[in-house]
């Protein structure tokens, strides 16, 4: 009976097992752009919260899709840009930060 848990679990894994290196998390942020959240006030005194900054078409869609499923509220992404219906600009910035995006 093996005294130690590592000897243990290895007995469990094929002799031939090597484990996969691990991708440090670092080199995975340095190439998140860093976005900027503002607010701006349309006609009528509505206020938008415009995130901008994103390099990739694909990433605004998703992002976009999944601020507006999370707080609830309406906005679209075109142009590069997202825009959040409302004084969001706290929550998104957030909720970005939580993503692993540099937000200003």
């Amino acid at each position: 009976m093996p005294n130690d848990w590592r000897d243990a679990l290895g007995a469990l894994l094929p002799d031939d097992y090597t484990p996969e290196p691990e991708k440090p998390e670092s080199s995975q942020r340095r190439h998140m752009p860093v976005l900027t959240v503002s607010l701006d006030r349309k006609r009528a005194g509505k206020t938008a919260t415009i995130v901008s900054g994103f390099r990739d078409e694909d990433d605004i869609a998703a992002i976009s899709a999944e601020i507006k499923r999370r707080l609830a509220t309406g906005g679209s992404a075109r142009g590069g840009e997202i825009l959040i219906q409302g004084d969001r600009a706290d929550d998104v910035k957030n909720f970005l930060r939580t993503k692993g995006y540099k937000v200003r």
